[in-house]
């Protein structure tokens, strides 16, 4: 096992160079930079920039030098200092950036990866053990429900039913008054109050899919010999399906730990901006169009690094569930 993980890792160590050359050309590509668009911006407005003080900005973020000496100086201050640059629009240095938005991220994704998983995992079941049942054509249509209607299609529709019969405030994950408040057990609980929604909707397409690739993988394992052999040999109906189908109709759920990671960064962009959530997601899109490429880039390498490192579980966790798997 040890070899198995030491080989994961090593492997991880290019694939992150590659990744952060090819993250920092993309972010290279569009025409100009941040003060090209900042100048444009302002001449919209009647306004114009002093050349010289853009000429000092210009040399203080090194935007005069070709892109492999920024890239050097922008990988080296995160490999060297920790230091992944300033962002050019809010002026601040990116890591307080993206740490401020990752709390909030990180309390969204958790829990809305636990509903999908305390979802998906009965309700697959009962599916698959009670095939063409009621129960079982209720949940395949919910699912199939699940996965047509688009997630911010259905944050507008439940901020409404919210708002109308409720009189609950909708947006963010807190309520006006504890917006900027400092953490306390009032804010706690209006943050959990207000939780449900972005974990609703973010967390009904995962539900859904889930569902259905449990359901098929579980009616796969139940029609099996060795499930037919330990059914005559007198195993009860429930350790049966438990120790053994449900044991290999699993590996879906662990394997979406490859994607639930990055989601802590990106997740659902639309939504979060439809349902106004202060994660990292919303961050990333503006960076992209103002062109601020030491926040989008941080942001994007920390996304990459996170689908590595949920890879890295998903495999490690697999070949310690599932006996088929060798450690290669």
């Amino acid at each position: 096992m040890f070899s198995f993980i030491l080989r994961r890792i090593l492997l991880m160590i290019p694939t992150l160079i590659a990744i952060s050359v090819v993250t920092f050309i993309v972010i290279q590509l569009p025409p100009g930079d941040f003060l090209t668009a900042l100048t444009a911006e302002r001449a919209q407005q009647n306004e114009t920039l002093d050349s010289s003080l853009v000429l000092a900005l210009r040399e203080r973020y090194g935007l005069d030098q070709p892109w492999y000496t920024q890239y050097w100086l922008w990988i080296s201050g995160i490999l060297f200092r920790g230091d992944f640059g300033q962002s050019f629009e809010w002026n601040l240095p990116v890591s307080s950036l993206i740490w401020d938005r990752l709390g909030l991220t990180l309390i969204v994704s958790v829990t809305t990866l636990v509903f999908v998983w305390l979802v998906s995992f009965p309700v697959g079941i009962y599916s698959a053990v009670r095939q063409h049942s009621p129960g079982d054509m209720i949940a395949t249509f919910l699912a199939f429900l699940g996965l047509a209607i688009p997630n911010f299609l259905m944050a507008l529709v439940l901020m409404y039913f919210a708002s109308r019969f409720f009189g609950q405030s909708v947006g963010g994950l807190f309520s006006p008054e504890y917006a900027n408040a400092g953490w306390s057990l009032g804010r706690v609980w209006d943050l959990i109050t207000h939780l449900w929604l972005p974990v609703l909707v973010l967390g009904s397409s995962g539900a859904a899919a889930l569902i259905r690739i449990m359901r098929a993988n579980l009616l796969d394992e139940l029609h099996k010999p060795y499930v037919e052999i330990a059914r005559a040999r007198g195993v009860s109906e429930a350790r049966l399906i438990f120790k053994y189908p449900v044991r290999v109709a699993l590996n879906p759920f662990i394997s979406t730990v490859g994607w639930v990671l990055p989601a802590l960064i990106s997740g659902e962009v639309i939504t979060a901006i439809v349902l106004s959530l202060p994660t990292a997601g919303p961050l990333l899109l503006n960076a992209l169009f103002s062109q601020d490429m030491y926040l989008a880039g941080g942001l994007i390498l920390l996304l990459s690094v996170l689908t590595l490192v949920g890879t890295l579980l998903s495999d490690i966790l697999l070949a310690v569930f599932d006996p088929r798997i060798r450690y290669t």
